[in-house]
């Protein structure tokens, strides 16, 4: 047997073949380096490639899990629409809403690869024009003739393909523009008139036209991520509670000047009373008694006798009580959870953004967040009984071609978000 090397003789033997890398030049380095362990050579394993995904691909696939499930759930709703004569008129045949609705998720879908591509620093620069187009095109809106009346109100743009609700611009547009103000008033974000003031103004300006159509869910819903970007952003709490409290007094002065939407919190403390059952609270009262139709495990998918023209707008506002019928507690509480992942996955991507400094990214992933999670929380909330009955659509589920590209189009934004921080991480340049 050959005499093992002492430590002296191992060392010049690593430091030899060294220098005789160096001479050749590194092309001549091999893959590996020489180990000496116990007296003999050994090589060390190759290292293997680090792959690192590219975006969060978990938030991808529960995105268009929602989204097939939202498909699926829009045409059992929707089937039975065609036997009604009013709409049989309109020439809808059971798939109608299937395919418009398809048809809108494969535009949300090139949407969403346009948005991913574009990268957060071409989203801040150009946050206050998109901001200005919103606002030109909830004007454009309310001119009769131009914008599409629907039972008294005047929320959509006719485009040929689908019909176009810019207040579904307007809470992106309220996203980008709300990230892009923080970063720039960040510091005077202490004082209340200069920081806090100016975007108060803008909200007004918005809600105003909102409700001009009307449409006071969009209103609540951007009002809540104004708030939820300006609180994210590091505004003092005692200014914030004090915003929060003349939002509440707002909105409360508005309810107790309109008498339809007095009715209908009245209705929502009692909607199987006989004032309101035919009224006010009868999708309200239709809604609850779908959900509890369905028990624990429902009646079976297709099975559902509420969105038998007894149940109005069961394919967009009340789609959660037609998945309440027919999946039962169980579905429900699917998407519950899958709503709950993901919030709080896109809050995540937000903070760590922020961590990276990234604070205008951050705050705009975060405002999405803010905006998916409280229209999802007053939507199953209407549907539940829990709310007053609000036209908030389930997002990314319910029927709707404006809000589903939207939807995607903020999540494709987020996505854009993850992407960057991924690169920063890796040491990379965005």
């Amino acid at each position: 047997m050959p005499a093992a090397a002492t430590p002296n003789e191992g060392g010049s033997r690593f430091f030899g073949w060294f220098r005789r890398a160096a001479k050749s030049g590194m092309d001549a380095l091999p893959m590996h380096l020489p180990v000496r362990l116990g007296g003999a050579d050994i090589a060390q394993t190759r290292a293997a490639p680090v792959r690192v995904a590219g975006f969060d691909q978990p938030l991808v696939w529960v995105t268009i899990a929602l989204l097939m499930w939202g498909l699926v759930m829009v045409f059992s709703a929707s089937i039975a629409m065609g036997d009604n004569p009013r709409f049989n008129r309109a020439g809808y045949s059971e798939s109608y809403h299937l395919i418009r609705h398809a048809i809108s998720l494969v535009f949300a879908f090139v949407a969403g690869l346009v948005a991913f591509q574009v990268p957060m620093r071409t989203w801040e620069r150009t946050a206050p024009w998109l901001f200005v187009v919103a606002l030109l095109l909830l004007v454009i809106v309310l001119i009769p003739h131009v914008g599409i009346n629907v039972n008294g109100a005047r929320r959509w743009l006719p485009l040929g393909f689908m019909r176009f609700q810019p207040s579904e611009l307007a809470k992106l547009a309220m996203v980008f523009y709300a990230a892009s103000y923080m970063v720039r008033k960040m510091e005077i974000k202490e004082r209340f008139f200069r920081a806090v003031l100016p975007m108060g103004v803008a909200v007004v300006v918005v809600g105003m036209l909102l409700l001009a159509e009307p449409d006071m869910g969009a209103f609540m819903v951007i009002a809540i991520i104004a708030m939820g970007i300006l609180f994210l952003g590091g505004v003092n709490a005692r200014m914030f509670f004090l915003i929060a409290m003349l939002v509440v007094v707002a909105f409360a002065t508005m309810v107790a000047a309109s008498p339809w939407r007095r009715e209908r919190i009245f209705a929502y403390l009692d909607p199987f009373s006989e004032e309101h059952a035919l009224g006010k609270g009868y999708q309200l009262s239709h809604s609850l008694i779908a959900i509890g139709r369905g028990e624990i495990f429902g009646v079976g998918l297709g099975g559902s006798v509420e969105k038998l023209h007894w149940l109005p707008e069961a394919h967009t506002d009340f789609l959660l009580a037609v998945i309440g019928e027919e999946l039962g507690l169980v579905g429900v509480l699917v998407a519950i959870a899958l709503f709950l992942w993901l919030t709080r996955r896109i809050m995540h991507i937000g903070r760590q953004a922020i961590a990276l400094d990234r604070v205008f990214a951050g705050l705009a992933a975060q405002g999405v967040g803010v905006w998916m999670g409280f229209q999802t929380f007053i939507n199953m909330g209407v549907n539940l009984g829990a709310l007053p009955t609000k036209g908030l659509t389930l997002p990314l589920m319910s029927f709707g071609g404006s809000a589903i590209l939207m939807n995607v189009v903020a999540l494709a934004v987020v996505l854009r978000v993850d992407y960057e921080n991924r690169v920063l991480m890796r040491g990379g340049r965005v």
